[in-house]
């Protein structure tokens, strides 16, 4: 896998609001922040406000200007929209610094290996691209996906789970799957290949593998293979990343064991033909729930 490329440039520490330029500009005029409020309709307090950048300079406010210093509107609506996001970004900066603790709940030094993560990297970088690898804008938003519901909940019965491992093995298999191109869903085109992908099973497991792949994209299921981490004993799971139209099925090569890998194919797909789409699925191969004992005899 390519290892993931830097892409933050230089970000300035601090921000000129863009009445730092309108003061140079009356300055060089030779014209007062009254006689430009008089030539402008807009309030002395509103060209001071302006000036001190506390108060944004609006479209109409910059044709206005314009017409009153012969500098164009374009000029004063970009400085405005840069010095805005310049305001947004280190806010941004700000907040990333106070939740970069939050790495230590997450594979760090694997996800570096698999070119996941920069590295080196300061720790601001890690949780921006951390935040970002699994689509979430903050730390609360990644709580709320992959710790309090589905994963969380989803522990094996004889190992404990990490987490943030379990969520980075989940992840990367989602953004895999997102990536195949897939025919929309047919449960009746999935059940049609069932003796085709078992008669596959009897193969060279790589052989196998590519072709079980192309067969099940035609029925809009992505297979695919992440290596587990460490702290990540699953076999396999099973989410719907476009609802109704493509189903991720994640497997694992966790023992090297093929009657395993194929077990846990199976395990899969029978929750994709009869289980709820909006549950995520996780096969540890000891779990006992009814939904679980009825894959497993699917697989069977």
């Amino acid at each position: 896998m390519r290892k993931a490329e830097k892409k933050y440039g230089f970000e300035p520490e601090y921000a000129v609001a863009p009445g730092e330029t309108l003061k140079e500009v009356l300055e060089s005029l030779g014209m007062s922040q009254k006689e430009l409020a008089l030539r402008t309709l807009l309030t002395p307090q509103t060209i001071n406000r302006i000036i001190m950048g506390t108060q944004p300079i609006t479209h109409t406010t910059a044709i206005r200007l314009e017409m009153a210093t012969g500098v164009v509107a374009s000029l004063w609506n970009s400085l405005e929209s840069q010095y805005r996001e310049l305001l947004a970004r280190m806010a941004e900066q700000e907040r990333i610094s106070e939740e970069k603790q939050w790495l230590e709940q997450l594979p760090v030094k694997e996800m570096q290996q698999r070119g996941l993560l920069p590295m080196p990297a300061t720790d601001e970088e890690l949780t921006r691209t951390a935040l970002a690898f699994f689509g979430c804008s903050d730390v609360r938003s990644y709580q709320g996906l992959w710790t309090a519901p589905d994963v969380a909940a989803r522990r094996s019965a004889c190992f404990e789970t990490d987490i943030g491992a379990a969520a980075a093995w989940i992840r990367s298999g989602e953004k895999m799957a997102h990536e195949m191109d897939c025919a929309s869903f047919s449960k009746s085109g999935l059940r049609s290949l069932l003796p085709r992908i078992r008669s596959c099973t009897v193969g060279e497991i790589e052989k196998a593998i590519h072709e079980i792949q192309r067969l099940l994209a035609t029925a809009g299921v992505a297979m695919v293979i992440a290596e587990p981490f460490r702290k990540v004993p699953w076999n396999g799971a099973t989410r719907w990343i476009i609802p109704q139209k493509k189903v991720m099925v994640l497997l694992s090569l966790r023992g090297k064991a093929e009657d395993i890998f194929w077990f846990s194919l199976f395990h899969e797909i029978g929750h994709v033909l009869h289980d709820e789409r909006t549950r995520l699925f996780i096969n540890s191969g000891h779990d006992k729930d009814e939904v679980e004992t009825r894959a497993d005899a699917f697989a069977a």
